[in-house]
């Protein structure tokens, strides 16, 4: 698979990725520093989009069922050379189900995700999963 992005900013203005038919608005300037996404937080971001993308997908594999998926993920930088250093994640799901593994799936999702496996890599990253049943 290829993917394919554009991106553009102004001087002294912010940034656009444009990314099929949306567009994401980014921060380049001291302005929007507390208002858009940088570029590290768009990183992150991919991350938790690669996990959550796989709950979906694993969901039918595995035969679960989940009402919904929220995940908090935690970045460390560091500055010499300026990188990501640890990423820390807490995936919880909603699930009555009692078909759910959350090992398994998280076995699944380190094996098989694209954007866990390219920053692994890199940087180390540990997890948890926790799962809440619902009314």
């Amino acid at each position: 698979m290829d993917y394919h992005i554009k991106a553009s900013s102004l001087s002294n203005q912010d940034a656009v990725i444009q990314i099929k038919q949306s567009l994401v608005d980014f921060g380049t300037t001291p302005e929007t520093s507390y208002s858009l996404p940088n570029p590290a937080e768009l990183f992150i971001s991919a991350f938790a989009a690669c996990i959550l993308k796989n709950v979906e997908r694993f969901s039918g594999m595995m035969k679960f069922a989940y009402s919904k998926a929220s995940i908090d993920v935690h970045a460390t930088r560091l500055e010499h050379p300026p990188r990501m250093d640890n990423l820390t994640y807490r995936l919880t799901i909603y699930s009555n189900d009692k078909k759910l593994n959350t090992d398994l799936l998280k076995k699944n999702i380190e094996k098989f995700g694209t954007i866990y496996n390219t920053v692994k890599l890199s940087c180390s990253i540990s997890g948890t999963i926790n799962t809440i049943s619902y009314v």
